[in-house]
């Protein structure tokens, strides 16, 4: 599979800049944020905390999608074709994995996601493969996708026992059981509502049971029910059906306040939507200063409401909370 294709979904649109109201905003909102960000004002924005770019010998190059898996951050080091380690005050542990077709080897990874027991998955989107390691990095076995469904695995997440997987390039969503089973696969719908355009990352609000897919070729998150029922449409616009505030929507995550994260990837930005799908906030600008970004990618919030950011050209993770 050429290349070119793959990144078809990833291209050609004129980066935005932010206006310089949103950078003074938080500047005037930092210090209160940092006290009691829920009491002061429950839709406000997470405040910078940190930035991760490994050590000099091995720093990050394209980090595409982060998780917290037991006590320790996997991050996908794209173009070093490995996966890199590190505790959460962002020190180095350890790296795993190397370039090739085999066992424990990469051409492309990208989304990441651990279950109870602290196994770490990692999608291959050049491979097609998800393969399943221990926390230490040690190759178990890849996914058993009973019926080879997939093909160009993306963004993965694991909820309730259930791995969800987008694939890119068939433009649908899989849900399937640990051991392999399929348990639900949404594709294209009956009308242009819910139809996928590439689809990139994947998250589930563990309140309402709602399920989000960033579906980043039609500039939108399409929100979804468990049987896979399409919900509605949030896009920035009123009734989800206006114009859309996203260019290239790429990483999401939902805090325990309901808040939805939206890594918007071409304008370096993040956007925060309340449960009714209103924008209640955005963060980030073009840069590589602290909370700008360069082309950021994906977005993991933990069980403690911190945000992880894949700041990918700026080669670095960002953390706020």
């Amino acid at each position: 599979m050429k290349k070119k294709t793959v990144y078809k979904w990833m291209s050609g649109i004129v980066v935005l800049t932010i206006a310089a109201f949103v950078a003074i905003y938080f500047l005037n909102m930092q210090s209160v944020v940092k006290k009691a960000p829920n009491l002061v004002n429950p839709d406000a924005p997470p405040t910078f905390s940190q930035l991760i770019y490994g050590d000099f010998d091995n720093s990050l190059d394209k980090p595409m999608d982060i998780a917290k898996i037991g006590e320790f951050l996997y991050v996908s080091d794209t173009n070093n074709k490995r996966v890199q380690v590190f505790d959460t005050a962002g020190t180095p542990i350890f790296k795993f994995g190397k370039e090739g077709e085999g066992k424990g080897q990469f051409k492309f990874p990208y989304g990441i996601a651990g279950d109870k027991e602290g196994n770490v998955y990692v999608a291959d989107l050049y491979n097609g493969k998800i393969s399943i390691h221990d926390q230490k990095g040690k190759f178990i076995k890849y996914f058993d996708d009973k019926k080879k469904l997939l093909k160009t695995p993306a963004g993965i997440r694991i909820f309730d026992e259930k791995l969800y997987v987008t694939d890119v390039q068939q433009n649908k969503v899989f849900v399937f059981k640990l051991t392999g089973e399929k348990l639900l696969e949404i594709s294209t719908g009956a009308n242009k509502d819910d139809k996928f355009k590439a689809p990139n990352a994947i998250a589930l609000d563990k309140k309402t049971g709602e399920l989000f897919v960033s579906d980043s070729g039609n500039q939108r998150i399409l929100a979804y029910d468990q049987k896979g029922k399409y919900l509605r449409t949030i896009n920035g616009s009123k009734d989800g059906k206006g114009s859309s505030v996203f260019v290239n929507p790429r990483g999401i995550g939902v805090d325990s306040r309901g808040i939805l994260y939206v890594v918007n990837n071409l304008s370096h930005t993040i956007y925060g939507f309340n449960e009714k799908g209103e924008q209640v906030f955005t963060f980030g600008s073009m840069g590589d200063q602290n909370e700008q970004f360069y082309l950021p990618n994906g977005l993991y919030v933990d069980d403690n409401d911190r945000v992880y950011i894949t700041d990918t050209l700026n080669q670095r993770v960002a953390l706020y909370y």
